[in-house]
């Protein structure tokens, strides 16, 4: 029945790349896609109107932190995720797994769920499977994903005794989920080794979900060893479905993650590096809180069409951040995000025309990022994923 409301139509292939459409209840989905991340129905310091404007066709929420506040069952008495935060487009909920896994000495795992204590209160709470997808299906995004364990992707006996683990919770939110008009999607995990990812892909393609994500990368591997699980895995998920690489939204791994095969991402990274005063060029990052663009009368980036550039110079910016104006938060959040979402449309017209390879090529010689931010990425992901920031 899920087929009547979702359907997936690849329109252009330039090697493993895909120019494609995911079409949902609220709309389509344009892919290679980002989704900007709405942990808490919102995406920070931005409206509805605002995400359409720079170009958003899909958000995410997060389970976890929506189950905890204000409650999936306040959410549904609005009418769903939808109706609760005003946006009519696609909406991705994660499972809330990373989150919970996230919490370290405060969770408990067996093979029935996962029993842990709040961030927020300390109180105790319980995660299975099934109370998983009731939580999912009360909040009503389009696309919804399974219960997984993320563990530490160098860690082979731990992942060993997960993938068994995410296996049997798949097959269980299969056989829970009774929601025709939302997909929902496996998860393949096994870290960075790469039988453990080839028997994930092939338990998971057998249990023929709408969608697939691949989980469990950019959590502490090299970027290196993400690309070459992607190499590995990519190749071994269905052709006809969508592919979905969850977490990751730094634009040089997105280039190389389209590369590989790769259709759907998402990652707090634009936005919150947006609000710490770190906005995104196509030779790379620029701090804005730096001494230097204090008289600097430029915007962002030339020729850039988001409001933030069209309005604002760069000296302005600096005073607003450096001043701990709210309004600073913001312009830098839309430029962010309009730089991504052009980003996705630059790589669309390039799998269309044939020169994907000569787009990446190009993209990766002018953007540049240092060492330090790499470390601080990696940081900041593990303990954002926690507060919901």
């Amino acid at each position: 029945m899920t087929q009547q409301f979702f359907n997936f139509a690849v329109h252009a292939t330039d090697g493993n790349t895909r120019r494609s459409t995911f079409t949902t209840p609220h709309g389509p989905i344009e892919m290679p896609a980002f989704a900007p991340v709405g942990t808490l129905a919102n995406v920070k310091t931005l409206e509805p109107r605002d995400l359409r404007e720079v170009g958003a066709n899909l958000i995410l929420a997060n389970t976890y932190h929506l189950y905890l506040r204000p409650g999936h069952e306040l959410i549904e008495r609005f009418g769903g995720l939808h109706k609760f935060m005003a946006w009519d487009g696609p909406i991705l909920t994660d499972s809330g797994g990373y989150q919970v896994f996230s919490l370290a000495d405060q969770r408990k795992v067996d093979d029935d769920g996962v029993t842990f204590r709040s961030h927020i209160d300390g109180s105790t709470h319980r995660f299975s499977p099934e109370s998983v997808m009731e939580i999912e299906q009360a909040l009503g995004p389009d696309i919804a994903m399974v219960l997984d364990e993320c563990p530490d992707p160098l860690d082979r006996a731990y992942n060993e005794e997960a993938l068994a683990r995410t296996h049997r919770w798949a097959e269980r939110c299969r056989a829970a989920h009774t929601r025709p008009d939302q997909a929902l999607f496996g998860i393949v995990q096994g870290g960075v080794f790469a039988d453990l990812r080839a028997q994930s892909a092939a338990f998971l393609s057998e249990l023929d979900f709408p969608g697939y994500a691949v989980g469990g990368l950019a959590v502490g591997e090299t970027k290196e060893q993400m690309y070459a699980t992607l190499d590995v895995t990519c190749p071994l998920l269905p052709q006809d479905k969508p592919r979905y690489l969850m977490g990751v939204g730094a634009p040089e791994d997105i280039v190389e993650a389209v590369y590989r095969g790769i259709d759907m991402f998402d990652c707090v990274l634009p936005t919150r590096i947006a609000r710490n005063g770190s906005l995104f060029t196509a030779e790379g990052r620029i701090n804005l809180r730096n001494a230097r663009f204090a008289e600097d009368h430029a915007p962002v980036e030339e020729g850039c069409d988001c409001y933030t550039c069209q309005t604002f110079s760069r000296g302005y910016l600096r005073h607003l951040y450096k001043a701990g104006e709210i309004t600073a938060l913001r312009l830098g959040t839309i430029h962010n995000l309009r730089f991504m979402e052009r980003l996705m449309e630059q790589i669309r017209a390039a799998v269309a025309d044939g020169t994907y390879a000569a787009f990446r090529s190009e993209f990766l010689a002018r953007f540049t990022i240092t060492d330090q931010v790499k470390r601080h990425e990696q940081r900041a992901k593990r303990k954002a994923a926690i507060a919901g920031k």
